[in-house]
């Protein structure tokens, strides 16, 4: 299993990587510049939280690695990885449906609440990275 010891990175596809569940104390890293953005990120054991310019992205109880982020009007794309189980909520637009794919398997539809918040879990436990796309219906 891996982390982004950096605590936030971009990768060659100018997707984002965030995220130490390894961490036994909190870190964050803000003033992130990427794409015109400004990200701060929170992790570690317990948590994992992106922010953009301010705004809520993703966040994990447990903490987790979150690697090759991407995120469009329509889709959000990652991969996610960490020691246990996690309860991922992620921020899309508000009052709309999507779908919930996590290994390539719709784990169905689900509507964001009025804030925008759409929350699930993913079976990590010691598995190799998890593959997770949010596509609105």
């Amino acid at each position: 299993m891996a982390v982004v010891k950096e605590l936030i990175r971009t990768e060659e596809n100018g997707a984002i990587s965030f995220g130490d569940y390894e961490l036994a104390q909190k870190s964050k890293l803000s003033d992130y510049q990427h794409q015109g953005d400004m990200y701060k990120v929170k992790t570690f054991k317990e948590i994992t939280k992106l922010e953009r310019n301010g705004m809520f992205v993703y966040e994990s109880v447990p903490g987790t690695a979150v690697f090759n982020l991407t995120q469009s009007e329509a889709q959000m794309d990652f991969h996610v990885e960490g020691p246990e189980d996690a309860q991922i909520t992620v921020e899309m637009e508000p009052d709309t449906e999507y779908e919930v794919f996590i290994e390539q398997a719709s784990t169905g539809k689900m509507k964001t609440n009025l804030g925008g918040k759409l929350s699930f879990s993913v079976e990590l436990g010691n598995a190799a990275r998890v593959e997770v796309k949010i596509v609105k219906c």
